[in-house]
C-alpha cells in the first residue's frame, strides 16, 4: 500500500498523519522545524499553538466551535484528546498548556511507527504519490511558488476580511434593503446613521484598541488593504466618501440618502450571513463587538466571524478543491487546514481528520462516503468547497448549517436542536466508517 506523504506538522498535518497511521497506513511527515523556523515559530514541538492558548468555547450547545469539538471527539482526534489532557482554567473556554499541549502531540507523532519524521523543506509537488498539503498560513515562499503553478491566480498571501454577522441579528427597524440607485436585485442590507450616530462611532473607532501584527506582516497586509480605523485616521469624513457613503442608497423611512451609511452583503449561498462591506480591520475582537455594535442596525448583531489582517497564505478553495480536499484534476494532492480556507485552530485540526478519513477509504478500496453538512465539519466543508467569487476564510458558526424543518424563533433553543441533529449526524458517519 502506498505511504502517504503529509507536508506540515501543525494541527492539521498531525491529525492526518495520526488518523492514516492508527489505521495502518504509512506516513512520512515533513517539517521544516527544527532546521529552519518560520517567523511566527519558535518552538521545535508539533502543533505549536502561535496565537493563544485558547481553543475557544467549550460549550457544546450554545457555540458553534464547542459542537465543532465534540464532533472531532466523536472521529478520534488527537488534539482533542490532548487539549483534555494539558486543559488550564478558562472559563466556559478550553484553554491549554501549549508546551505541554505540543509536547504531548509530538510525542504521540513520534512514538507511531508508522510515521516517519523528516525535518526538511517541501519546495515542489509531486503529483504521482499521495501528499497532504497542511502547510498553513505562512507556507514557504518556494512551496507557495510550486502551489501557485496549479491553482494559478487561486493563492492569497493576506488575509484581510470584514466582519460578517447572523441575519437573524440585524435589526430590520434600522435597516433596509436594496442596492445603490436600484442597481441590482436587493442582495445588500443597508444601515443608516444619522450625523450625530456617525461622529459618535468615528470617535469610539479611532480610540479602540488594534491588534498587534508581527513585522513580517505590516507592508504586505497595509499595502493590500486599508483597515478602516487607519481611514478614519486621515479624517473625521473619510469613511462617509468610503465604505460609509450613502450616496444612492435611498432610506424608504425619510425618501432621502442617509448621512452615512454601511452595507452588508450576501456572505452564504442562503442568505443566513452578512459581511461588512469595506470593513476590513485590525480592531481586536472585543472592540469589534463594541464599536460596530454602535451602527444602530447592528445593535444587537451576532458576529460569526471578526474581522481579522494577519499574514494567511491560502488556495481558493471552491475553484481548486473537491470535496473530499483533493484537487480537481490532481487527485492525489490533498489540502488540509488553515490554508484551505478555514479559520482557527479548531478548525484547522477538523479538516485534517477528514482528510485522513477519506485517503485511508480510498487507499483500501473502500466505498466513498461525505460526512453530512448538517455537522459543523461537513458545513465547513461545503462552504470551502461552493462557488463564491468573493471567497474569504470562515471558522465554525451556526450560520452556515442548513436551517432546522421548523421555524424555532427562540435563539438558545435553536443552537440546542441544530447541535442535537449534528451530533447525532457525527455519530452516523462514525458507524459508517
Amino acid at each position: 500500500m502506498e505511504r502517504v506523504k503529509v507536508i506540515g506538522a501543525g494541527l492539521a498535518g498531525v491529525e492526518t498523519a495520526y488518523y492514516l497511521a492508527t489505521h495502518g497506513i504509512g506516513v512520512d511527515l515533513y517539517d521544516i522545524k527544527p532546521k529552519k523556523f518560520t517567523p511566527a515559530h519558535t518552538s521545535e514541538s508539533f502543533a505549536e499553538l502561535v496565537c493563544s492558548n485558547s481553543l475557544k468555547s467549550a460549550d457544546i450547545y450554545g457555540n458553534a466551535a464547542g459542537l465543532l469539538k465534540e464532533e472531532m471527539r466523536i472521529l478520534g482526534s488527537l488534539t482533542m484528546s490532548v487539549a483534555e489532557k494539558t486543559k488550564v482554567p478558562a472559563g466556559n473556554a478550553l484553554a491549554v498548556n501549549r508546551e505541554e499541549f505540543a509536547r504531548l502531540i509530538t510525542k504521540a507523532i513520534r512514538g507511531n511507527g508508522n510515521i516517519r519524521i523528516f525535518s526538511e523543506e517541501v519546495e515542489k509537488i509531486d503529483f504521482n504519490e499521495y501528499t497532504v498539503i497542511a502547510t498553513g498560513p505562512l507556507t514557504t515562499d518556494a512551496l507557495s511558488k510550486s502551489i501557485a503553478e496549479f491553482t494559478g491566480d487561486a493563492l492569497s498571501f493576506f488575509d484581510a476580511s470584514a466582519p460578517i454577522v447572523e441575519k437573524d441579528s440585524i435589526d430590520f427597524n434600522s435597516a433596509f434593503v436594496g442596492d445603490r440607485y436600484d442597481k441590482g436585485n436587493g442582495d445588500h442590507v443597508n444601515c443608516p446613521l444619522s450625523k450625530e450616530e456617525y461622529f459618535a462611532f468615528i470617535e469610539e473607532l479611532l480610540k479602540a484598541e488594534r491588534a498587534t501584527l508581527h513585522d513580517f506582516e505590516k507592508s504586505e497586509v497595509f499595502e493590500g488593504c486599508m483597515p478602516v480605523e487607519v481611514m478614519a485616521e486621515r479624517g473625521k469624513e473619510t469613511l462617509r466618501f468610503g465604505p460609509l457613503k450613502a450616496a444612492g442608497l435611498t432610506d424608504p423611512k425619510t425618501g432621502r440618502w442617509p448621512y452615512a451609511c454601511l452595507q452588508l452583503r450576501r456572505e452564504d449561498e442562503r442568505g443566513e450571513l452578512y459581511n461588512l462591506v469595506g470593513f476590513q480591520t485590525n480592531l481586536k475582537f472585543g472592540e469589534q463587538k463594541r464599536v460596530f455594535s454602535m451602527i444602530p442596525a447592528l445593535k444587537n448583531a451576532e458576529f460569526v466571524r471578526y474581522g481579522v489582517m494577519h499574514r494567511n497564505s491560502f488556495i481558493d478553495s471552491p475553484k481548486v478543491l473537491n470535496d473530499d480536499f483533493s484537487v480537481k484534476g490532481k487527485e492525489k494532492t490533498f489540502f488540509a487546514g488553515q490554508i484551505t480556507g478555514v479559520e482557527g485552530y479548531v478548525e484547522s485540526a477538523a479538516t485534517g481528520i477528514l482528510v485522513g478519513v477519506y485517503i485511508e477509504r480510498r487507499l483500501k478500496g473502500k466505498s466513498e462516503i461525505r460526512i453530512s453538512d448538517k455537522t459543523v465539519l461537513g458545513s465547513l466543508v461545503r462552504f470551502i468547497t461552493t462557488e463564491n467569487k468573493d471567497f474569504e476564510p470562515m471558522n465554525a458558526n451556526f450560520g452556515i448549517l442548513p436551517p432546522l424543518d421548523k421555524i424555532v424563533k427562540d435563539k438558545k433553543e435553536k443552537k440546542r436542536l441544530l447541535a442535537e441533529r449534528s451530533l447525532k449526524e457525527a455519530e452516523l458517519f462514525r458507524k459508517e466508517l
